[in-house]
């Protein structure tokens, strides 16, 4: 079946443009675009590829091997997805390179196209080094806080290596030519890159808006395979989609954004690196999906409501092993990215006397952080989501809090790496300890989100800052 491709993703010198471009341009547009020039320092490019800008799979095979990953059957669906299996890299490697034929090409037989994903290599490898995450993508809320907590703690759900409580997201993939990716939107609506380390890929795009129409009658199912076996009865509204289309290089590395459904084929043996994640460009629609998934779960098990003990708390682990996280998950995630930017913005008014501008460099981000925050907060509050749910903040040992005092620290880092490094005027104990005071004022342990709008709100008048008005409170 073909497509009506009438756009093509935009492709962009990454060295000349400007971290306040990317963002206006893409981030705040929410548009897909492909950035060049950004990997040529990438150690990965040289160890992990040979001259001829194949696959270095003996490289590969020996420094990494034994690592346990998932592979996909990209010949198999199961459900909505590609059967996955588990087996160590180096069995990937050697049942790759078995079903080459001499010519390097696959051989037309009956041996699985596999394609390993979702390698959480920089867990594995961390001294490694194998890439630095370019400029544009370091404000990356998700894999920030992974790297100091676990998004999901549920006993009853939790296992050390599962998807619910994954590590962070940040992988490898590996996969021949001919391999590929159903149609799907990325975990979270979170944005994602993919940078090419060697091989070529090719992406079509479908924006947010127009979705529905590779959905069923009934909006519960996608399309699969979009060249494939789609039922006009079933999805009647396919043929209106208007798609987005580009081929990605070797050493390009693709944005794409929040909740653009995509299916991507690799062109050629491919090697690449992925990240997702959000931060307050996104953030909304993070809320907007898991509340969207809530009310699925509770609908499914609506019959039963009557004579469970604990309805509420068997759909918070539903939603949970469904989509990630759930209520209570996102509201721990938003109260320590809410108190790193406190910290973050306290820190940032010692520096100048008199801010004169609020909406530029660090200080702008870390505003508009928090408001975006606020605003997630106050659609939580507004269909009482966190009504019984409340986050414990013991606010008398947050200074010995080593993994918030990191978050913290990486939190800083972020926004010096992005605008510049700026000047560490007291130890992050004494701040600490300015904060407790601060927060004492507000008398609040038990933080819910409409406690969270509050303390933003009380935080802002502290500092000086009129929420909403980017201006100054005249004294």
């Amino acid at each position: 079946m073909s497509l009506n491709i009438q756009q093509q993703v935009e492709k962009v010198n990454g060295k000349e443009l400007s971290y306040v471009q990317f963002v206006q341009n893409y981030l705040v547009q929410n548009q897909p675009v492909i950035l060049t020039g950004l990997m040529d320092d990438w150690k990965a490019c040289k160890d992990w590829v040979h001259q001829d800008g194949k696959p270095n799979l003996k490289f590969i095979s020996t420094h990494f091997g034994k690592s346990q990953v998932q592979v996909a059957d990209c010949g198999i669906q199961e459900f909505t997805d590609q059967k996955r299996m588990e087996m160590s890299v180096s069995e990937f490697i050697m049942k790759w390179v078995e079903s080459k034929d001499t010519n390097g090409s696959l051989e037309s037989n009956d041996k699985p196209l596999l394609y390993l994903k979702d390698w959480h290599f920089v867990k594995e490898y961390p001294e490694y080094c194998a890439y630095k995450t370019p400029v544009f993508f370091c404000d990356d809320w998700l894999n920030m806080y992974l790297d100091r907590y676990r998004m999901h703690m549920d006993p009853d759900s939790y296992q050390e290596n599962n998807e619910i409580s994954c590590s962070d997201y940040r992988f490898v993939y590996m996969g021949a030519k001919g391999t590929w990716t159903p149609l799907h939107a990325d975990v979270f609506r979170s944005y994602s890159w993919s940078a090419n380390v060697c091989g070529k890929k090719q992406w079509f795009f479908l924006p947010p808006s127009k979705h529905h129409l590779v959905f069923d009658r009934n909006m519960k199912n996608s399309i699969y395979n979009i060249f494939e076996g789609v039922d006009d009865t079933k999805f009647p509204c396919f043929r209106e989609a208007i798609w987005w289309e580009c081929t990605q290089e070797e050493n390009e590395i693709i944005f794409v954004p929040s909740g653009w459904y995509h299916q991507v084929h690799n062109l050629e043996d491919t090697i690449s690196i992925n990240h997702n994640w959000f931060n307050a460009y996104n953030v909304s629609w993070v809320w907007d999906l898991l509340l969207k998934d809530y009310k699925e779960a509770r609908y499914l098990i609506e019959d039963i409501k009557d004579i469970c003990d604990d309805f509420e708390g068997l759909c918070q682990r539903n939603l949970a092993a469904n989509s990630g996280m759930n209520f209570h998950d996102i509201l721990a995630f938003m109260v320590r990215i809410t108190l790193a930017n406190l910290f973050l913005l306290h820190h940032l008014v010692q520096l100048e006397e008199n801010p004169l501008c609020w909406s530029s460099g660090v200080l702008g981000d870390t505003v508009f952080n928090l408001q975006s925050i606020q605003r997630v907060a106050l659609k939580m509050k507004s269909v009482g989501a966190s009504t019984n749910i409340r986050i414990l903040i013991d606010l008398n040992n947050l200074m010995e809090d080593y993994s918030f005092l990191q978050l913290f620290a990486t939190l800083k880092e972020t926004y010096g790496a992005i605008h510049g490094v700026f000047d560490v005027i007291c130890e992050e104990k004494v701040l600490c300890s300015h904060i407790k005071e601060l927060l004492n004022e507000f008398s609040c342990s038990f933080v819910g989100s409409e406690d969270l709008d509050l303390l933003v709100d009380f935080v802002f008048r502290t500092v000086g800052f009129v929420s909403g008005e980017n201006m100054l409170l005249e004294n």
